[in-house]
């Protein structure tokens, strides 16, 4: 992890949260590029639906990305910026060809649900280090999914 100047925080606590920042960065980076061949790949009758839905979720995704960098800069770190960095750091995978709604809107699930999980563990761990910034970041984050979540099995029920 870089060190870009005098930071915030200086114990082994303190570095797993800025790890899990860089982590969930990762993830959230994944996760919108999936959104975007989503987008552009979706064909059959929910077409107009579910392409609009689309970019709104990689709208959303875009700027929950800029403010996990920015919340990694503000505690005195560098986020993760490479695509290579991305790629091997996130737990969810890059898809590419998927143009049915199902699919999609499982593989949306299950990136979601992989997002939520670690939303939690950094929320876990930013409230044992009094982090209120990070810890309403998450907060938030996790409120919006859970709704997300909830509507998509009900779509797909």
């Amino acid at each position: 992890m870089k060190k870009q100047k005098a930071n915030v925080y200086t114990h082994k606590k303190e570095n797993e949260l800025i790890t899990k920042l860089n982590d969930l960065l990762a993830n959230y980076q994944i996760y919108y590029q999936n959104l975007r061949g989503m987008h552009w790949n979706i064909k059959g009758p929910k077409f107009f639906e579910l392409h609009a839905k689309f970019e709104e979720f990689y709208n959303d995704a875009l700027l929950k990305i800029d403010e996990i960098a920015e919340r990694i800069l503000t505690l005195g770190y560098q986020p993760l910026h490479t695509f290579t960095d991305f790629v091997k750091q996130s737990e969810i995978r890059e898809e590419k060809n998927i143009s049915d709604a199902h699919k999609s809107i499982k593989l949306i699930i299950d990136n979601l649900s992989i997002l939520l999980k670690k939303e939690r563990d950094l929320l876990s761990l930013s409230d044992k280090l009094n982090d209120e910034g990070t810890n309403s970041l998450m907060s938030d984050y996790i409120k919006e999914q859970e709704k997300t979540l909830w509507m998509l099995h009900a779509f797909i029920s």
